[in-house]
């Protein structure tokens, strides 16, 4: 499987380029003539996807769904995500904080909690 290939099947599953997120879809829809049919035939060959062929809903285009097996493939070939310093995990952290708190009003307070837990505040 090649990086192009790999590509196909993680958007197939809505996942990122290293295989993270949740698998809210497994279709993708491409119809003969278009650059990404021939990969996802080929994937179809290997036992990673399915096909069906193309209806009113699809437009027309084939619809190509992840196996088990191409699944397995994704958390096999996905590359490992690049190490997070400190300072860009804080900030992903304060992405996903439900709150009204600014980003340094959220280190401060991350801070002051660590203090706490160490029996320094």
């Amino acid at each position: 499987m090649d990086a192009k290939q790999l590509h196909i099947l993680q958007h197939s599953l809505g996942l990122d380029q290293y295989g993270r997120g949740t698998f809210y879809r497994n279709y993708f829809v491409t119809g003969e003539g278009s650059k990404d049919h021939a990969d996802c035939t080929a994937l179809v060959k290997a036992g990673f996807m399915t096909m069906w062929s193309g209806n009113a809903l699809s437009g027309g285009d084939d619809v190509f769904r992840v196996t088990d097996a191409g699944k397995a493939a994704v958390a096999e070939h996905s590359p490992a995500p690049p190490k997070l310093t400190r300072s860009q995990q804080n900030y992903r952290d304060w992405l996903n904080y439900d709150s009204d708190l600014s980003f340094i009003e959220y280190v401060k307070m991350k801070a002051h909690l660590r203090a706490k837990e160490a029996g320094r505040a």
